[in-house]
């Protein structure tokens, strides 16, 4: 059975899934073009927006952002020391792995503010348009309020296989352990020590149980959406998956994204997993 195929199975309304590797997509499952709310993976779109200002010189990575002693560096790998909600710090800049919906807020108003225009705006003329997402778009919070459908996300997983809008360069940093050895919570899955996060990418490292493949590549990296979605990227193995469901995050989610995404690594990567 195509691995995608357990997605009929899932305890969901609706649920709609594609693999991609350097060939394209490669399966699909579902109403690929159904659009719907991504919640977090919203992360991902607007972190790869700030990247293209970063390389177009709009935004600086260290300039000051969100509270005193933090960068934008800081509120992209969820080292701010703000809380999931809320203005106040718990905790020093550089200190903890806190992942924060505030301080992607915080990081949006920067980005907005260095190019003189809404993140939606500068979302859509960055990356959404360059790459065909015409379906996709930021309805509010920079955090969790992207609509899209798998295929534009397909699209979106084939640039981090392949990047056309970034140098390379700044996509294996992005991908990279920022502040190193932080430990920290990823919320509805538990604490982890370490706690490895990019540049608005979490990092797979050692984390077990984890959300993704447990036999992918510590690389892997990617994020998922309280809404019941998700996309990850295994470099190594040069595949990467995405799914939407209609379904809030809970106990149901992790053992089955897991299960599913070793078999779509077994089946699509290379070389091939056992």
């Amino acid at each position: 059975m195509p691995p995608l195929d357990a997605l009929a199975t899932w305890p969901v309304p609706t649920a709609a899934g594609a693999v991609v590797t350097p060939q394209g997509t490669v399966a699909t499952h579902g109403p690929t073009g159904w659009r719907t709310r991504i919640a977090s993976v919203t992360k991902l779109l607007v972190a790869y927006a700030c990247l293209i200002a970063v390389e177009e010189g709009t935004l600086d990575l260290d300039a000051p952002a969100g509270p005193p002693g933090s960068t934008v560096r800081h509120l992209m790998a969820h080292a701010s020391g703000l809380p999931f909600e809320g203005d106040e710090p718990i905790a020093p800049p550089g200190r903890r792995r806190i992942y924060s919906n505030t301080g992607f807020e915080r990081l949006g108003e920067a980005l907005e503010a260095a190019a003189g225009m809404s993140a939606a705006e500068y979302l859509h003329e960055a990356v959404l348009a360059p790459l065909g997402m015409h379906a996709s778009e930021l309805r509010g919070s920079v955090a969790k309020d992207g609509w899209s459908t798998v295929d534009d996300l397909a699209r979106f997983a084939a640039e981090l296989l392949s990047p056309t809008l970034l140098a390379p360069a700044t996509l294996a940093e992005a991908t990279t352990e920022q502040f190193p050895g932080l430990a920290g919570v990823v919320p509805g899955l538990g604490s982890y020590d370490p706690n490895p996060w990019g540049l608005g990418f979490e990092l797979k490292g050692t984390k077990s149980p984890h959300w993704t493949a447990p036999g992918g590549s510590p690389r892997t990296f990617g994020h998922f959406g309280g809404a019941g979605t998700f996309l990850w990227v295994d470099p190594d193995a040069a595949v990467a998956c995405v799914v939407l469901t209609d379904r809030e995050f809970g106990d149901w989610a992790p053992p089955l994204w897991s299960a599913v995404s070793a078999e779509v690594l077994a089946a699509y990567g290379t070389p091939p997993h056992p």
